[in-house]
Formats: structure tokens, C-alpha cells, sequence
């Protein structure tokens, strides 16, 4: 079937989109405002854990006390033994990304925690395995920071990917 319609190809610098519109306005925390974002996934298995550290890292970055809570596979991002073919060395573009994303936001003021059951019980990674400043806490924390978070009335992003 011959082509109909002919339009120039999109080039490196184009802009396609509206970039400048924005539909909703810029909020910012209000003081005392928290927020908590609940991780469940695995690593590198797409994109939704890294856009939610992003996801977070705005957050944060708006003021809110931020809490950022690793369990199941969400523990492996927390995980300061990744690298190949040494501890450290980015092995491919972005092996290191959950790294820098969860030491930029501690570096900002965020509390990272990381369930123990899952680091043991699931990955056998012990505590000396985290990325210094991750707190470990007790499988059973879990949920009563998430009771914490509803009484705080504070924000929650939940993800659960398997």
C-alpha cells in the first residue's frame, strides 16, 4: 500500500509535547505533612520501582517527612553489594540506579527502612548488606507503620508487583 501521508520525521531536540502547560497547581507540603511510600517489587523486573524513588524524591523534595519502606523484593534495591565485576562498578547503564536514588534521598532527609524477614528469610542478605543508613526493621513493622501512616493521616503510595 503506498504511504498517503508525509510528515518530517522527529529529530534529537524536537519537542513533541506541551511541556510548558501545567493542569494542576504546584503543591507543597504543608508543615507536619508526611508521606509514605510501601515498595514490593523486584528490581530491574520494570520501571515501577525506580519512577516510584522518583515519585518519591518529589515528595520529598515538596517537603513532605518522607518514609520510604523496602519489603519483600523491595529490600534487593537496598542491597550495597550490587555491581559487577566489583562491588560499586556500574556493570551496564543504570545497574546502579536504586543506589543513588535511595542515597539521594536519605541524603535529603528521607528514612529508608528494609524488612528483615524479607532480607533473611527471602534473599539471605544480612543487615551488613544494606546501603549504610537503610534502617532494618522487624517483618511485623511493617504494618504498623502503615496503621502509623493512616493516623499521621499522611500520604501513601503502595506498590505490590511479583
Amino acid at each position: 500500500m503506498p504511504k498517503t501521508v508525509t510528515i518530517p520525521a522527529a529529530k534529537e531536540g524536537d519537542v513533541l509535547f506541551n511541556v510548558e502547560e501545567k493542569v494542576f497547581p504546584d503543591l507543597k507540603a504543608n508543615e507536619g505533612d508526611k508521606a509514605v511510600v510501601f515498595m514490593h517489587t523486584v528490581p530491574f523486573e520494570g520501571s515501577v520501582g525506580f519512577v516510584n524513588m522518583l515519585t518519591a524524591t518529589r515528595l520529598q523534595r515538596k517537603g513532605f517527612e518522607l518514609s520510604f519502606v523496602l519489603y519483600g523484593p523491595g529490600v534487593l534495591m537496598a542491597a550495597a553489594t550490587r555491581g559487577y565485576p566489583a562491588v560499586g562498578t556500574e556493570a551496564f547503564p543504570g545497574n546502579l540506579q536504586y543506589n543513588r536514588q535511595l542515597k539521594t534521598l536519605m541524603d535529603e532527609g528521607a528514612k529508608i527502612y528494609a524488612c528483615r524477614f524479607a532480607m533473611g528469610a527471602l534473599y539471605g542478605m544480612r543487615e551488613d548488606d544494606l546501603i549504610p543508613g537503610v534502617i532494618p526493621i522487624n517483618p511485623l513493622d511493617v504494618l504498623d507503620i502503615n496503621i502509623q501512616a493512616w493516623r499521621d493521616r499522611a500520604l501513601v503510595f503502595s506498590t505490590w508487583t511479583v
